[in-house]
């Protein structure tokens, strides 16, 4: 199987890369870095490949309009990851969060050319994974309810993907794919760790999936996902102390019922739970990397009462913050 993609009008290819078919375990990793800097546009690449796999996390910037020509050569199935930002101004003359619109998908493409024109003043932050068909029929259950129309599909040939529209990126799939671009593991350890957090990531999506099948979702206004992507921005700054959702609301300008099931819709995840989360990890954090006794700690990420943060540490991760470093 080979992947490639270029600029249009452009020599230089943002990757070109044969991926053997079969899965191999223990296949050694190849990576490299590659910069282009061609007005008008701007990219930094990471790639990483190995047998079956294929990754490349890409920060693009765009000053002009462009042309993303791409082609597969063989069968395969991608799990694109999209974050964007169009730059400008946001909730109440604010910068625009970070990443405006944040989606993902698996398709299953067999041989294909396709041509992508990307707005000029765009900045984005592209993550794909290309696995080989043998890859990633050993990572999924086929015969779920979940992949017996992609599967039959592929079967055929046909090239499909599992959401007819792209999902919005959660919390999770965020945590997966920053753990992978900056694991400073080598050779053998990078690989188990590689193939365990795209298992993981996977998992996260077909997760999603399963959710957005089952129930089915009620579409969100496009202005709506920056301000969400604002307030997730303020929750992270701010989770020690955080904001009344009518002070958020006010904050990103979005109206408060907006606010509480856009965000759960968005992200998958309650305000509440969200904060929980980000508390809990930083108080496992200080716990184990800064020796903070417990009374610091609960202090630290916001708990008045140290057995307010007792109780909330053990219902999250079920062993108490004193067990920890047993």
């Amino acid at each position: 199987m080979i992947v490639k993609a270029r600029i249009e009008h452009q020599k230089d290819f943002l990757f070109m890369e044969e991926i053997p078919d079969k899965y191999v375990p223990d296949h050694r990793l190849s990576e490299k870095s590659i910069t282009i800097k061609d007005a008008p546009v701007g990219i930094k690449n990471y790639q990483l490949s190995t047998n079956g796999l294929f990754l490349v996390h890409s920060e693009m910037k765009f000053d002009g309009p462009a042309r993303i020509l791409t082609e597969v050569e063989g069968e395969a199935i991608t799990c694109q990851f999209i974050f964007s930002n169009k730059n400008g101004a946001g909730a109440a003359g604010k910068q625009s969060a970070k990443y405006g619109r944040s989606r993902h998908n698996i398709r299953y493409i067999p041989s294909a050319k396709e041509a992508y024109d990307v707005k000029p003043d765009v900045e984005f932050v592209y993550f794909l994974i290309v696995l080989s068909k043998d890859y990633y029929l050993r990572l999924v259950d086929l015969y779920s309810p979940l992949h017996e129309q992609f599967v039959q599909e592929m079967e055929k040939g046909i090239s499909t993907s599992f959401a007819e529209h792209d999902l919005f990126m959660t919390p999770e799939m965020r945590r997966s794919i920053e753990a992978i671009i900056t694991c400073r593991q080598d050779g053998e350890l990078k690989r188990l760790f590689t193939d365990a957090r795209i298992t993981e990531l996977i998992m996260y999506q077909l997760e999603q999936f399963s959710q957005h099948i089952q129930g089915g979702r009620e579409s969100l206004l496009d202005r709506d996902i920056p301000k969400l992507e604002e307030a997730r921005e303020i929750l992270e700054r701010d989770y020690i102390d955080p904001p009344t959702h009518k002070q958020l609301s006010k904050m990103i300008l979005l109206n408060e019922f907006k606010l509480r099931t856009g965000f759960k819709k968005y992200f998958g995840s309650t305000i509440y739970d969200f904060v929980t989360r980000l508390r809990m990890e930083e108080a496992k954090r200080l716990i184990l990397e800064e020796g903070k006794n417990m009374y610091e700690v609960g202090v630290n990420v916001g708990f008045k009462h140290q057995a307010s943060f007792t109780n909330a540490f053990k219902k999250y991760y079920g062993i108490l913050p004193s067990d920890v470093r047993l």
